[in-house]
């Protein structure tokens, strides 16, 4: 929405002629703002779907990195931005843009000055050679207002690794699980606990491997129910649906 947009709807409800109801409607389907030739920015996101539209900095370059971030830091509460390398990171401090840059996760973050406070995200994974996939999926569901727990490193080779964490996994309202090789893991947290489990596959693994579809294929096998599957190597996806989940659970335990 621009300015003149904006000013006709507040002069008609001023007028009496648009109730505040109907103007918060057209409010929420207008939430476009244009950067540069390249980019229209979701503004209004947050107010539709509870967080802001996340930049994706892969495939873009710096100068629209740069325009993107500062476009957003004037029109909402936080940024998180994905898949950003350390030198774009530096770019942005040099333009003495506030955030904190996440090496591991590989994210850009802003956050919000209050950000909302749901219950417990679980992230595990299987494997070091992993994290970098699961930091994605937690710093996503932190900066959204989740708490997280970190469980890292207690894959299926070592499976007496996991069970002591049974007691953090059961008091989730969702647990991310990311795993490469064969990508059992989500099948054995898929058994111990109430809540969805959303399953990752990420990249890492022999040739056999191809990629991450074997663990792909292997999770959208899985025999445990409750496990649903995102894309290869999407810490974001799954961090962002376990955050969902969690928050609408934490909702609903504040209304009871």
């Amino acid at each position: 929405m621009d300015e003149p947009q904006l000013r006709r709807l507040l002069e008609a409800v001023a007028d009496g002629a648009l109730d505040t109801a109907a103007a918060l409607e057209q409010l929420r389907r207008w939430p476009i703002t244009q950067v540069g030739g390249f980019a229209h920015i979701d503004t209004h996101r947050d107010l539709r779907t509870g967080f802001p539209e996340v930049v994706y900095c892969a495939g873009k370059t710096d100068d629209q990195i740069v325009a993107i971030v500062q476009a957003m830091l004037e029109r909402q509460r936080c940024v998180l931005a994905t898949r950003m390398s350390a030198a774009t990171a530096a770019r942005l401090s040099a333009e003495g843009l506030p955030g904190e840059y996440l090496a591991t996760a590989r994210c850009w973050v802003v956050p919000a000055a209050e950000p909302r406070s749901a219950g417990l995200v679980a992230v595990v994974c299987a494997g070091t050679s992993d994290l970098p996939v699961a930091e994605e999926a937690a710093v996503t569901a932190s900066t959204m207002g989740s708490r997280v727990e970190r469980i890292y490193d207690v894959g299926v080779a070592g499976l007496h690794r996991l069970l002591g964490y049974a007691e953090a996994l059961q008091q989730a309202h969702a647990v991310v699980v990311v795993a490469g090789m064969e990508g059992a893991l989500p099948s054995v947290v898929g058994g111990l606990v109430a809540c969805p489990v959303i399953a990752v596959p990420t990249s890492v693994g022999y040739g056999a491997h191809f990629g991450g579809l074997a663990p792909l294929l292997a999770m959208l096998n899985s025999c445990a129910s409750g496990v649903s599957v995102v894309n290869i190597d999407n810490g974001f996806g799954g961090g962002y649906c376990a955050h969902q989940i969690n928050w609408q659970v934490a909702q609903a335990k504040g209304a009871a």
